[in-house]
């Protein structure tokens, strides 16, 4: 009976552990609705066989047989996050972190993790190591403007002029302005803009810019740019593609992914559905991996930046059930994507209700034939929130141009609005797989200043006063003459304190805007502001915060 009893205890333990790393996130009822391709779940293509079906190896039941070939898997080693790039002579080079399988703390070794630099002839691998590069947990590579390199870690980073090194260690320095950090400084990921300037998304979801990548990152953003679900987010991937940026957030407790697109890296906006979730390592043959968590999705993007790979560390079991030496690891592994095609609207005026007709060319590539791989009787046009849900424009009419295609949509239905960025197209090839596509949408700014205040300085004096405000525009052009209006809270309500023009600031300058006026606070006296910056054809931007009177020296 007693044995029966602590038996009974045990699995009682063991399940409390597995749900208490999993819990079902209620979908929304309208993804019912989402027609294949409205979601970057479907997206996922079946991987191609790589190696030999293997079935005496380290894993849980769902994991075996497997395909140990894909992406980077050694019986010593236990691997986790990283990404790749691919040099010019056509080789990946895999940048992850790993730590020793026998360690005694099994997973959790993971913060004793190192950084080695593994390469292959094939994106989905397998994987060699070639060097070590040192301490660090969770790497992502990327390639500056001047042509070196950067592998990210958390709390800090290598530099190199050369992908093969030799590599430095470094800092960042980061600069929050006056802004809560969410979440602490952990798990970066990176963009490169189109002047060579870098976005940055930190693990608790907000926005900083530098000017060059290596130089200070600054915080633009106040508030998180997460999805409005509860969910503890981790694990974000930010990319750029020719069109717009793009976005992935994990919810490791729901195990469940969210995706997001924006204009500028700034404004996000929240597409419906998965971006993954658990089972998506399916092969040609059939053979499901089913990987216990999927956790640090990076992106391998082709010359247009679109995604045509991502690669995840998978683990067999709960982390804290990964102890050394024992049947339980991780590693890296590789899916294929299917991408957007390359389209381009030919309109020249903005579209909305009144349009009558969409012109639509859509690009030959290598190994896609738009004359013939296109079931044109499958195709939808428009805003992604009508597409994404099987409406949209409908096809009027093709033509050929040379190797490309001219779709002709009916402006009917379009549902594109002054809120929409990007146009989409969904249909299926003629083979019956998923085909989609952005296109940017005439009328559209794609390159904006973006200003920025921190919480002004208030210098009270006994008649006198005056106001300093720091004004930066993180944005990619100048900006235009724009207003900025400091308010105070009084009576349970906000009551103007101050304005001031803003003189247009190149990209990246920084400027301080300086008002007199009377003051009728005390020094040390704590306020509560708010500054908000009106800028032509853009949203307001404000930051609130507590400011302490000073006495000018």
């Amino acid at each position: 009976m007693g044995k029966h009893i602590i038996l009974s205890l045990l699995i009682i333990l063991f399940s409390t552990q597995v749900w208490s790393q999993i819990t079902e996130r209620e979908r929304p009822k309208e993804w019912d609705n989402l027609v294949e391709g409205g979601r970057f779940l479907d997206r996922f293509q079946p991987i191609p066989i790589i190696g030999e079906l293997r079935d005496k190896i380290w894993g849980a039941d769902d994991v075996i047989p497997r395909y140990v070939d894909n992406g980077i898997e050694e019986k010593e080693w236990s691997y986790w996050g990283g990404n790749m790039l691919k040099d010019d002579e056509g080789l990946y080079h895999l940048f992850v972190c790993r730590w020793r399988e026998d360690a005694p703390k099994g997973h959790m070794e993971w913060s004793r993790s190192i950084v080695v630099h593994a390469i292959c002839e094939n994106s989905l691998g397998p994987f060699k190591v070639k060097h070590v590069i040192g301490k660090g947990h969770n790497p992502e590579v990327f390639k500056l403007k001047n042509g070196g390199y950067i592998i990210y870690v958390i709390d800090g980073h290598y530099y190199s002029d050369n992908i093969n090194g030799p590599w430095e260690y470094r800092q960042f320095e980061f600069n929050a302005r006056d802004r809560k950090i969410p979440d602490g400084l952990s798990n970066l990921t990176f963009a490169q803009r189109e002047d060579g300037s870098y976005i940055m998304m930190c693990r608790g979801g907000s926005i900083w810019f530098s000017k060059d990548g290596q130089s200070t990152y600054n915080l633009y953003t106040e508030n998180r740019v997460y999805p409005p679900y509860d969910g503890r987010y981790e694990d974000p991937v930010i990319w750029k593609t020719n069109i717009q940026y793009h976005a992935i957030v994990h919810d490791w407790l729901g195990r469940i992914a969210y995706y997001m697109r924006s204009k500028d890296g700034i404004n996000w906006k929240l597409d419906p559905g998965e971006a993954y979730i658990p089972g998506i390592a399916v092969y040609e043959d059939g053979t499901n991996e089913n990987w216990f968590k999927y956790e640090r999705i990076k992106m391998l993007q082709d010359e247009y930046g679109r995604a045509i790979q991502a690669n995840f560390a998978v683990i067999d079991t709960i982390k804290w059930d990964d102890l050394g030496s024992d049947n339980h690891s991780s590693k890296n592994i590789g899916i294929p994507l299917t991408y957007g095609r390359l389209l381009t609207i030919l309109n020249e005026k903005p579209i909305n209700t009144e349009t009558k007709t969409i012109k639509v060319i859509v690009q030959a590539e290598k190994g896609f034939n738009p004359h013939r791989d296109i079931n044109l009787a499958s195709l939808r046009f428009g805003a992604p929130e009508e597409v994404n849900f099987g409406k949209g424009s409908k096809l009027l009419d093709s033509e050929k141009d040379g190797k490309n295609l001219i779709l002709t949509f009916e402006g009917q239905g379009n549902g594109i609005s002054e809120d929409n960025f990007a146009a989409k197209l969904i249909g299926k090839t003629t083979n019956g797989k998923l085909l989609f596509g952005y296109a940017r949408l005439p009328g559209v700014d794609y390159l904006q200043s973006a200003l920025s205040a921190c919480l002004p300085k208030i210098f009270a004096q006994q008649e006198e006063g005056s106001i300093e405000l720091e004004v930066q525009n993180f944005g990619q052009v100048a900006s235009e003459t724009s207003s900025v209006k400091i308010e105070i809270m009084g009576n349970d309500k906000w009551e103007r304190f101050a304005s001031a023009e803003i003189e247009p600031l190149q990209p990246f300058e920084k400027r301080i805007v300086k008002i007199e006026r009377p003051m009728r606070y005390s020094i040390n006296e704590r306020l509560d502001m708010r500054v908000v910056i009106s800028q032509p054809g853009q949203k307001e931007v404000s930051l609130t915060g507590q400011v302490t009177a000073e006495n000018k020296k």
